[in-house]
């Protein structure tokens, strides 16, 4: 087969016809006109879109999928909120339920329950304090491949060697920790940080703060590019220092839907 268009290469985009069947066969480079030719988007981290969300069971984690398919997005982490214990306990069931019908859905991404009061943002007012006992049962209800937490917690240190022990990424996230808190969570096997500068302490010179760590030594972070959570500079900053820096949507039921009142 050949596709023509806008090739993305390690390069840059180059005009030319993609061969491929299976596998990429060979890219001819020449004059062409079409479309952009790229792999599918990853998104690990989002809630919802055209109406559906995450949290609501099977049919609108199948139907949020779709949505975002269409938008090339081809792989995806849907995301729960802080919420009672029997809605996330529902949320992780409606995840697993859909990943049986949709090679799209890649596992769960838990942003909280366990989060700082002081730093919920968005987030439903429903934070816990970290409990191994309660979160090996939500490791058996889903593939969770992320989880967001504060790491100033109590027993949250303990809860990210769990996890980092399960190969559960951990990221630090929605949190009002100071530098050396979130340090201790690095060293305790924790790898990542969420929607960086959102929902944490922010970098300064006499205190660096969460963000300030994930600069100097985050291995992965992911950042909202929407230009209105983070200034172009920032982004430009955080592409600079975090080698593994990954964009999100952070999405939410709202998305796709035409303007009005949610």
């Amino acid at each position: 087969m050949i596709l023509e268009g806008r090739i993305l290469s390690p390069q840059g985009f180059v005009r030319g016809r993609l061969h491929f069947s299976e596998r990429i066969l060979a890219v001819e480079e020449a004059p062409v006109e079409g479309p952009y030719i790229l792999p599918g988007f990853l998104d690990l981290h989002v809630h919802g879109g055209l109406g559906a969300d995450a949290m609501e069971g099977k049919e609108a984690v199948l139907r949020m999928a779709r949505f975002h398919l269409q938008h090339g997005t081809t792989g995806l982490l849907p995301t729960t909120v802080t919420a009672p214990p029997e809605a996330i306990e529902k949320a992780l069931r409606g995840i697993a339920e859909a990943m049986a019908e949709c090679e799209a859905l890649l596992g769960a991404h838990l942003e909280g329950p366990f989060l700082s009061p002081k730093r919920l943002g968005a987030q439903p007012p429903f934070p816990q304090k970290p409990d191994p006992a309660w979160m090996e049962d939500l490791l058996a209800r889903a593939p969770v491949r992320v989880v967001t937490l504060a790491p100033e917690l109590p027993g949250a240190l303990e809860l990210v060697r769990l996890l980092a022990g399960r190969g559960v990424r951990v990221q630090l996230g929605h949190t009002a920790a100071g530098y050396e808190e979130a340090l201790h969570a690095l060293e305790a096997g924790a790898q990542g940080f969420t929607h960086l500068f959102n929902a944490m302490t922010p970098l300064h010179h006499r205190a660096p703060g969460v963000a300030g760590l994930a600069l100097e030594r985050g291995l992965w972070a992911e950042l909202i590019p929407d230009g209105l959570h983070v200034h172009p500079a920032a982004l430009r900053l955080a592409l600079k220092s975090v080698p593994g820096l990954y964009l999100v949507t952070d999405a939410v039921a709202a998305a796709g839907m035409p303007e009005g009142l949610y």
